[in-house]
């Protein structure tokens, strides 16, 4: 009986002992590698929103490029000094400013007198006109006239919209005539920040959000504002009746939370003006969850090795007491299997490592090809873009000529005329160069709702000319059809409509009528359009395997170009597929319409 007793005894204790080895096992391994999870998902995350940051410094940094030269521009403008000097009000100079701020897409563009009053303004027809407002009591208007230049960020006092103020002093022989204003508003770049369960915003040298992807976050404060600095606000009413109460949101290193709690990752970077930062926050919480499903796997897999170790000691010590002699058998049968199942998890391992590497190195090889074919395209598109750049050059030289002949002759309405002109036609000159630029950027870029008009003016832009000189006519859509949005990335929409434009080229070069055209149309919900030429068409023997790679017709071709045009239809989507043809051939691209 007492033996039975003390062996009941020892069986407990040994159950004891194994759950709670079991359990320290199982907690250092969720505690070790949950740690090492956790930081390996929060640098990704980090450098996902270090890049996005860039990418929306680089929009704001373009849109404040696009408006500072305007109080730079207007300071040299004979009637707005005329103005400043008279101080009289010019119907016609509120005419032509409000053109220029049409043309440009400055929200109002305003002259005010040494007193601070408005004598000419582009809204001065509209019911918000700033005519005759008196503003000596902004920034913006003091500090310009000390100084001769700022930039200044306050909420409209007649508008009630925010903005920043552009000012810069118009001087007269050494005397100030007054200041001219741009006002840039963020609306439009707001909107492009917007992503799901993110934040992006400007703060300034305060901490007070000026710009944010969240219009719940404008004008409140990042940190706390002393009294005497929330007394300054309120006297020059930079932020009108804003209470600038605290932001529902948390930035400290390795604490950050949205204003929903959701705990973020904060990256801020400086903005080209004094004091002001980028600010962009993306949750942590799918991370996290990924972080703590990779550590269940892994504290359940050290589970079972310590439970199958367990099984196995507790195996070998009841052999033991049933076989002595075959103790030493027993344990390396157990230290075997327990290698096993480690080699085993291992494997597993290293094989779920091998994958993903894979499949990374594929997407990453199926995007330098693409990139490699544009820029292999690039050669034949560089003749057609230097024609399309070369006669506003020729234009820009003769209006040039031009204007210099209106100034000796003290004609400057004449000369500001051809001045406009050469504007106008170093904006196409920009819109040309900025396709091509677009067409030879590397990286896949978004999936999202393109206008079909604005695609095929870019494929114009770059081959275009090199139908003209081949003698080829290119017949594109224009009509409402073309006006469809579908759903896409430009520039690789772009990139499969020079391939087939270029093959249907190449087709057609010896035929006196050659032709080639594009059209657009419908099928269901998707939008369907057609290359077709009128050349010799596709030999049936390569028919079948036409999209496959290196399957060419062409002497000195690769046979990658339809193949990868393919690949990016699919990617889209949609599809991409030869027509049978009574002459010529048809190429059918299906899209799905946004």
């Amino acid at each position: 009986m007492s033996r039975t007793r003390s062996s009941l005894l020892t069986t407990a204790l040994a159950v004891l002992f194994a759950f709670a080895a079991l359990g320290l096992i199982v907690a250092g391994v969720a505690s070790i590698y949950g740690q090492r999870a956790v930081a390996d998902v929060t640098a990704a995350v980090r450098t996902r929103s270090i890049q996005q940051t860039r990418s929306n410094l680089r929009l704001l940094e373009s849109e404040l490029q696009t408006y500072r030269l305007l109080p730079l521009m207007l300071g040299e403008y004979p009637d707005v000094r005329a103005a400043l000097a008279s101080g009289s009000v010019d119907p016609a100079l509120n005419e032509k400013l409000a053109m220029l701020a049409r043309r440009t897409g400055a929200p109002v563009i305003y002259a005010l007198d040494t007193q601070g009053m408005t004598i000419a303004a582009s809204n001065a027809g509209q019911p918000d006109s700033f005519l005759g407002h008196d503003y000596r009591y902004r920034e913006y208007f003091t500090k310009a006239m000390a100084s001769g230049a700022t930039e200044f960020f306050a909420l409209g006092s007649v508008s009630g919209r925010p903005g920043l103020y552009l000012s810069r002093r118009i001087e007269r022989a050494g005397r100030p005539l007054g200041v001219v204003v741009v006002k840039v508003e963020f609306a439009k770049i707001a909107r492009a920040w917007i992503q799901d369960r993110m934040a992006t915003f400007v703060t300034d040298p305060d901490g007070i959000i000026l710009i944010s992807s969240d219009p719940r976050l404008q004008f409140k404060t990042t940190r706390p504002l002393t009294a005497a600095r929330r007394a300054m606000l309120a006297q020059t009413r930079q932020f009108g009746g804003s209470p600038l109460v605290p932001a529902p949101l948390t930035m400290i290193e390795g604490g950050s939370r949205l204003p929903d709690g959701t705990p973020a990752v904060a990256v801020s970077l400086p903005v080209p003006i004094a004091g002001w930062r980028l600010v962009h926050m993306e949750p942590l919480d799918a991370a996290l969850r990924t972080a703590a499903a990779r550590t269940r796997w892994a504290t359940t897999l050290a589970a079972l090795l310590t439970i199958g170790a367990m099984l196995g000691t507790w195996w070998v010590h009841e052999r033991r007491k049933r076989n002595a002699g075959a103790r030493a058998e027993l344990e390396a049968e157990v230290a075997r299997r327990t290698a096993e199942l480690r080699a085993t998890a291992d494997r597993l391992q290293i094989e779920v490592e091998q994958r993903e590497a894979s499949d990374q190195r594929f997407r990453q090889a199926r995007e330098e090809l693409a990139h490699a074919n544009r820029v292999g395209s690039i050669g034949t598109i560089t003749a057609s873009v230097a024609h399309e750049i070369n006669q506003p050059v020729a234009a820009i030289r003769t209006f040039a000529d031009n204007a210099a002949a209106f100034l000796d002759r003290g004609e400057p309405a004449r000369a500001a005329t051809n001045l406009q002109s050469i504007v106008d036609l170093t904006s196409r000159i920009g819109t040309i160069t900025a396709g091509l630029r677009r067409y030879a950027r590397r990286g896949a870029g978004s999936i999202g709702p393109v206008a079909l008009d604005e695609a095929i003016d870019g494929v114009r832009l770059l081959i275009g000319d090199r139908f003209r000189a081949k003698g080829v006519t290119l017949d594109l859509p224009n009509g409402p059809e073309a006006r469809l949005t579908v759903i896409a990335g430009r520039v690789r929409l772009e990139q499969v409509l020079v391939n087939l434009l270029q093959n249907a080229l190449d087709a057609v070069a010896d035929r006196r009528d050659a032709r080639v055209s594009v059209t657009v149309g419908r099928k269901g919900r998707d939008v369907v359009l057609t290359v077709a030429d009128n050349g010799p068409g596709i030999e049936p023997d390569i028919a079948d395997h036409l999209f496959t790679p290196f399957a060419t017709s062409k002497k000195d071709g690769l046979g990658l170009g339809l193949g990868i045009a393919r690949d990016i239809m699919t990617e889209f989507g949609g599809t991409l597929d030869l027509v049978p043809a009574p002459e010529g051939a048809i190429f059918r691209m299906i899209l799905v319409k946004a």
